[in-house]
Formats: C-alpha cells, structure tokens, sequence
C-alpha cells in the first residue's frame, strides 16, 4: 500500500529540545492503514514503512498517537532536503510487511 500526503514538520512536545522532529498522517490515511496493517503491527503498534521526502528514501516505523500516526523525519532527511520543523514536506509512504490485496 502506498501513500502520499502534505503535512508540516514538528517537534515533539515531550523532547522538543532534543530536535525529535515528526509528520503527522492525514487522519483519514491512518484509519486505512489501521486497517491493512491489523496483524502485523509491531511493538507500540508501529508498522513498518519506506518513506520518500524529496530524493531521500529511507526506512522507519510509523507510531500511533491519539489521531493518528506519527512519522518520524529524522535529522539526515531534514538536512538533505533543507526543511526543518514548520516546514510543509510532501512525502510518500509504502507500507511494508502488509498483505498486498
């Protein structure tokens, strides 16, 4: 399953002095992918994805915070592709380790 939204850069609020930096998914893609990844979701519920923001592709979890998932962006990306936090990033997630339909 793939996907690609818009959304702004964040810090985490619990570690916002560390530079912890996140992209939230779009409310209505985090109910598809709770969906599809129902079974193989790992510790904390993450599910594993590849991301695309810009030229840099990488792997990392999604994690699941009250609304929605949150993915970590982390500071190589950020660095590579000249954002930082506030910054609107389009990006592309596949989720790996799902069934394919």
């Amino acid at each position: 399953m793939e996907l690609e939204f818009e959304g702004r850069l964040r810090l985490w609020d619990a570690r916002r002095d560390e530079g912890w930096t996140f992209v939230d998914v779009p409310t209505e893609m985090a109910d598809e992918i709770l969906e599809v990844a129902e079974g193989v979701a790992r510790g904390f519920g993450s599910v594993r994805v590849q991301v695309q923001i810009g030229s840099t592709t990488w792997r990392t979890s999604l994690f699941p915070g009250e609304s929605t998932y949150a993915l970590p962006i982390k500071k190589a990306v950020r660095t590579a592709e000249g954002c930082e936090a506030g910054d609107s990033v389009h990006v592309r997630i596949e989720l790996l380790d799902v069934p394919r339909p």
